[in-house]
């Protein structure tokens, strides 16, 4: 089943407003943020790992994303944002087939994250998504998150400075939206 065709435009027209972004973990609780007047749900890799049994941190099998997504795409018609974590994988051919994978149950965006690899492995992912978005002709919701902060990636002198950079690279990329994790 592809992306409902208007759930990727409309999940980008509800970031024109304050959104609140409920993350669910499976269908039930899919439905249940529905039922409570959610205008579009996310998932939580956390949530969504622990409660099939794996460890969060790229340990829960893509395979078993897509069902859980495909679950929820079954019992709800709000737009679904899916965490990728780091796409659940290195290379970006491969985190780009598990976009389109997603992207096939219904996911409207992604949230994909960086770590401690070089940053251009992270553009190079988000690219990829991008490209893969593209060719099944949805307008998906890329949201491209930068870890400095969190991951203390940088010294704490050079963090925004790193943020700001990574942030313009990932916009060159062609992500919809990009978010920084900056805590302080």
């Amino acid at each position: 089943m592809p992306a409902r065709p208007n759930d990727a435009a409309a999940f980008h027209a509800l970031h024109n407003d304050f959104l609140i972004l409920p993350n669910v973990w499976d269908a039930a609780s899919a439905r249940l943020v529905q039922e409570a007047g959610a205008k579009a749900i996310a998932t939580s890799s956390a949530a969504l790992a622990w409660a099939h049994g794996y460890a969060d941190g790229h340990h829960f099998p893509p395979a078993k994303l897509v069902e859980a997504v495909a679950a929820m795409t079954r019992v709800t018609s709000l737009p679904i944002s899916t965490d990728v974590e780091g796409g659940y994988s290195d290379d970006p051919k491969a985190a780009a087939a598990n976009v389109a994978a997603l992207i096939d149950v219904g996911a409207a965006g992604i949230n994909i994250e960086d770590g401690k690899a070089p940053h251009e492995a992270h553009v190079r992912k988000v690219e990829a998504a991008r490209q893969a978005a593209e060719r099944a002709g949805v307008n998906l919701f890329i949201n491209a998150r930068t870890d400095v902060y969190l991951k203390q990636l940088a010294a704490p002198e050079a963090a925004l400075e790193e943020t700001l950079a990574r942030a313009k690279a990932l916009r060159e990329a062609g992500p919809a939206g990009c978010l920084s994790r900056a805590r302080r």
